[in-house]
């Protein structure tokens, strides 16, 4: 097995990631700002994407890097994702790791894409600017406690009986379960046929945003809520909104209200030839992170 590093070690993705890796018979680092407060499993390393000395004791004699960090509560993030992207992709062949992972936004490249689904097609290629192989994992939402696009759909459901959404939530879009991203993440690593390939990840189900809440409200409740389409709503005005009605804070919910105009749909399946396996339904995926969410309390 392989000695690996995992950066995002604390967040939504890589604190499931890191114990799937453990169990895998990897020998893991989860890197993290603040390692003495890390009570995961693993290795807890120092490492801040965002200042490139860093990375140099973080990456020494990995075989395998993740990378799970990006800056959409940052005005600036499109900036700051492509120098940290660049650092990390250096430092990693500097370190002569021989594979980068990343989970990327799912879209086709001959859309028109937002400014949040841009900055993650930009990261696919810096990180590899060192010559490292990196393996894409392009996803749309991910559902999963914790999750942000997750927490606005599960708290708008909890918190509002009916809710007036703009016409952008009629876009299809095709969700999976955070489970089934560990099991591709997880699968991929030091794969032959995974090296400098992109593959895009989703659940059996296209849905668009309305049917996704109206799906999420009937497995919680029994009940469907009242969801009335509006033409005009502008990104801004939708951000606040969800600020008022959520504890997402308003420049995240704006990056990613951006993106929710673009149909993101699985175009190819090959993932599944390389990490075999039938992803989980929707509803099924919204089961578990109810009961996951509830077991926090």
């Amino acid at each position: 097995m392989s000695r690996v590093l995992v950066t995002g070690a604390t967040g939504f993705v890589g604190r499931r990631l890191v114990p799937a890796l453990v169990e895998a018979g990897h020998e893991v680092r989860a890197m993290t700002r603040r390692p003495e407060s890390y009570d995961g499993p693993g290795e807890a390393v120092h490492g801040d994407v965002h200042d490139p000395e860093s990375l140099v004791g973080a990456l020494a004699d990995v075989e395998i890097a993740y990378y799970l960090v990006h800056s959409l509560d940052d005005d600036d993030f499109e900036r700051k994702d492509a120098a940290a992207a660049r650092a990390f992709g250096k430092a990693a062949a500097q370190a002569g790791v021989r594979q980068v992972v990343y989970l990327g936004g799912l879209g086709a490249d001959d859309q028109e894409l937002s400014a949040h689904l841009r900055s993650r097609r930009e990261v696919e290629g810096l990180l590899g600017e060192g010559g490292v192989p990196v393996t894409v994992l392009r996803a749309a939402i991910v559902v999963g406690a914790g999750g942000v696009s997750w927490e606005i759909t599960r708290q708008l459901i909890k918190n509002l009986p009916a809710m007036v959404v703009p016409r952008w939530a009629t876009t299809k879009t095709q969700p999976i379960a955070v489970d089934d991203v560990v099991r591709y993440l997880v699968g991929v690593a030091d794969h032959p046929d995974a090296l400098d390939r992109v593959f895009e990840v989703g659940g059996p189900d296209q849905l668009s945003y309305v049917e996704m809440l109206q799906r999420a409200a009937v497995v919680r409740t029994g009940s469907r809520v009242v969801i009335v389409t509006v033409p005009v709503l502008t990104p801004r005005l939708s951000s606040l909104w969800l600020s008022l009605v959520t504890d997402v804070d308003a420049t995240t919910g704006r990056n990613l209200i951006d993106s929710m105009g673009t149909e993101v749909l699985v175009r190819d399946d090959s993932i599944r030839e390389v990490v075999p396996g039938e992803p989980l339904g929707y509803d099924e995926a919204v089961r578990r992170a109810l009961a996951e969410g509830d077991s926090r309390g």
